[in-house]
């Protein structure tokens, strides 16, 4: 008992454990565990101030800011507000019509952020007073912009697949190219239980408004149309890496809103600027702590040990895939997507090799696990999101997103039994 007391890889568990216990931001529970556990046994200051910086000295990292800014500018230029008002020529007074079609607009607006809770910010805004207008339940509403906008981190570019690249040093490209079919199914998913959700209270949206008002909306959403066919593309077509591609897709918006649209103001883009370095310096703090964390981690033994209780438990592979994507389940219920990652795939990574998993497949497994972890409760940050926006509580939009979240965790499940789904387009375009 004396002996296991004294061991370090059990203090940084209990040293990142407590301060979450209490709320403390999940960088200074990161952070602090490691510093505690370097300084009593010492670790080494020089390889601490190493090993904090080489987090971010990654160039596939510079992606990260240039994607939150060019989402950003994005959502100030309007491509937005236009991309929906097309939509809703689209599907009318079908039913459940502008329900689905939220899944759809957020789907596409995944594309463009590639964050979560800025895609519900973007589309939120509009399309949750749209439908409460429309006769849709506002917390109905909120439920269906904050789930489907978990796929922000599913359908390229994703800053969570950028993450995963980085700490298991897999191709970018590939992932992206991988989240596709995938993102496709969960929204798929998604829809069908909104369809019969919105049948059963009678959910419609409002007439169209003919032929030229299709027209006209098209017309004026056709820039923003073309912004994940010039990222992706681009990417796929060999033309850029993913993070030349990041800074395309900001001077594209640039020229959209400042050029096209003409909503993008001097003022404005102080505005834009200001929020993108707050949005970065979050996301940057948490990875810089986070690999910190890893690396003490893996210096005293805690991921090994992780990786072999989690392999002693069955030769099952499949046995063992449901156990990760339960602790996945419920890590996404109490941290973010950075952290997890930089926290469990040290120990992931061993379980993979010894099963032969694709890491690609296993990327985007985990990453629609971690989409699923935005919306569960008690941190559900794309939840949070919805409620500040429709000025309702977490209480009032959680329980009309849990049928929705059952659809993800169905749509989850097909991935497992169905790697081809992943692995089809990367293979197609020769990325891996």
């Amino acid at each position: 008992m004396h002996a296991i007391l004294k061991d370090p890889a059990l203090w940084s568990l209990i040293l990142f454990v407590i301060p979450l216990l209490f709320r403390f931001p999940i960088a200074i529970a990161l952070g602090g565990a490691a510093l505690a556990v370097s300084w009593f046994w010492g670790l080494g200051y020089q390889m601490i101030s190493y090993n904090f910086f080489a987090g971010i000295a990654k160039f596939p990292l510079l992606a990260i800011p240039f994607f939150i800014l060019a989402g950003i500018i994005m959502e100030k230029a309007g491509i937005a507000e236009r991309i929906i008002q097309l939509i809703k020529e689209l599907v009318g007074s079908v039913t459940g019509g502008l329900a689905i079609a939220t899944v759809g607009v957020a789907t596409f607006w995944g594309a463009v952020s590639g964050s979560g809770p800025a895609t519900v910010a973007a589309i939120g805004l509009i399309l949750i007073p749209g439908m409460a207008i429309a006769g849709y339940d506002k917390a109905f509403a909120a439920a269906v912009v904050s789930v489907a906008s978990g796929l922000a981190i599913v359908i390229p570019p994703s800053i969570a697949f950028i993450v995963y690249g980085v700490v298991t040093e897999t191709s970018v490209s590939a992932l992206f190219a991988a989240g596709v079919i995938p993102g496709i199914v969960v929204a798929i998913f998604m829809m069908i239980f909104v369809y019969f959700i919105s049948k059963k209270h009678g959910y419609r949206g409002t007439p169209r408004g003919g032929k030229e008002a299709l027209i006209r909306a098209f017309k004026e959403s056709f820039w923003g149309l073309l912004t994940p066919i010039i990222i992706l593309g681009g990417i796929y077509g060999g033309i850029f890496t993913p993070t030349e591609a990041a800074a395309v897709a900001v001077f594209y918006g640039l020229f959209v809103g400042v050029f096209v649209y003409k909503t993008i103001t001097i003022k404005i883009m102080f505005e834009i600027l200001s929020s993108t370095v707050i949005s970065t310096a979050v996301v940057m703090i948490v990875v810089t702590c986070a690999g910190l964390y890893s690396w003490v981690g893996a210096t005293v033994g805690l991921i090994d040990k992780a990786a072999a209780l989690l392999l002693g438990l069955s030769d099952n592979p499949f046995i063992i895939l449901l156990l990760i994507n339960v602790i996945l389940l419920f890590a996404g219920m109490i941290l973010d997507a950075i952290s997890i990652y930089y926290v469990f795939l040290p120990i992931l990574v061993p379980i993979m090799a010894h099963f032969g998993w694709d890491p690609i497949w296993f990327g985007v497994i985990m990453t629609v696990n971690l989409a699923i972890g935005q919306v569960t409760p008690p941190v559900a940050v794309n939840l949070y999101v919805g409620a500040n926006i429709s000025n309702l509580t977490m209480e009032q939009i959680s329980k009309p997103a849990f049928p929705l979240i059952f659809a993800s965790i169905l749509a989850l499940l097909v991935l497992m039994l169905f790697p081809s789904l992943s692995t089809f387009l990367p293979k197609a375009f020769g990325l891996y």
